[in-house]
């Protein structure tokens, strides 16, 4: 019989792709959400949905019981909140405490724990590309704090509790499976839609999420315990570049010119400002601007290579194979709403 995996966040982008990877490979798949009633996600999918929050122990006991292997994907994503600890540090860090905490106890045999490059940094010094032995020290930006805290809680729970663990480090996921955009998968889609009228002169390192989730199962079938792997591309992309892989989808793209970095300062500032009054989301950190702007996010994947033979495609495949999802996804959601039946009021 094959292995029973777990994965938590299992509707989201990268666990909805790691739950269709592990059937295709024979697994046997237990998908964790917090609404087992939405089941959009799973259409046609053989697993079984179960009702997995990461702070309700008795929950996740449940969920994984007579596991073999978790894939401990469910995080808080999002850069910004009006209460950033509260709604994006604590939860993350907890959450990862709480559910390595419940694995033990029930004898799970392997945990695939998903960080991010944000635990590791954006920008190497002398051109040098960052590898796992870097860790990041942001602390002004929530999201990236949170990453950061959450893998060290969950090294030193592991540690603590004598886990076999893994942790793999994902950069910018795009592609298909994404129920609910992601604010990488917005970003692109914003360049789909042409509404990119300046360039930011940010560089992202994509992956296509498809290749993050086969890395996933080969970190759990090849990996070694203790150790981390950066699943990511070794260069990032410009926006130029992103342009050019959405002009061999759909040709008549044009860059957009070039925006100073004091106008990003200025704007993020306003974004900010309106978010605390408004309490809705600032498109546009600060904290986003320092580390993005102008800095190329490229990491040495040599290690997930060699003893994972994880091989991603090349970023402008990955990006043009997800303008043509997104440009299917836009098709099919305006053909669903025009089949809407009309309500006549007499």
């Amino acid at each position: 019989m094959s292995q029973l995996c777990l994965v938590t966040g299992a509707n989201g982008h990268l666990g909805n792709t790691l739950v269709r990877a592990l059937l295709d490979q024979g697994y046997r798949v237990r998908a964790g959400v917090r609404d087992v009633n939405d089941s959009a996600a799973f259409e046609g999918l053989d697993c079984e949905r179960v009702y997995a929050e990461l702070l309700d122990e008795a929950a996740m006991l449940e969920a994984l019981n007579g596991v073999d292997v978790l894939f401990q994907v469910a995080a808080v994503f999002k850069h910004w909140a009006r209460h950033p600890y509260a709604e994006i540090i604590q939860p993350n860090v907890e959450g990862t405490r709480r559910v390595l905490q419940a694995a033990a106890k029930a004898g799970v045999k392997r945990v695939v724990y998903v960080s991010s490059v944000a635990a590791i940094g954006q920008n190497g010094q002398n051109g040098q590309k960052l590898d796992e032995e870097h860790w990041n020290d942001e602390d002004e930006n929530a999201y990236y704090a949170s990453k950061i805290l959450s893998e060290q809680m969950a090294w030193h729970t592991a540690q603590a509790l004598n886990l076999w663990m893994v942790a793999v480090l994902p950069s910018a996921m795009i592609g298909p499976n994404a129920a609910k955009l992601t604010d990488t998968m917005k970003f692109v889609d914003s360049v789909r839609q042409r509404q990119m009228t300046l360039d930011p002169g940010f560089h992202f390192n994509f992956v296509d999420v498809r290749d993050v989730a086969l890395g996933m199962i080969l970190a759990a079938e090849k990996g070694r315990s203790g150790q981390r792997y950066i699943l990511a591309n070794e260069r990032s992309s410009s926006l130029a570049e992103i342009i050019d892989a959405a002009n061999g989808v759909s040709p008549g793209y044009r860059l957009p010119p070039p925006v100073p970095k004091w106008l990003l300062v200025a704007v993020a500032w306003m974004q900010e400002r309106w978010a605390g009054l408004s309490g809705r989301p600032a498109q546009l950190l600060l904290s986003q601007v320092r580390m993005f702007h102008g800095v190329k996010q490229e990491y040495a994947i040599t290690k997930a290579r060699t003893e994972l033979g994880f091989r991603p495609r090349a970023p402008e495949v990955a990006l043009q194979s997800t303008f043509i999802y997104l440009g299917q996804r836009s098709t099919h959601r305006y053909e669903a709403l025009s089949l809407r039946p009309v309500q006549r009021v007499n």
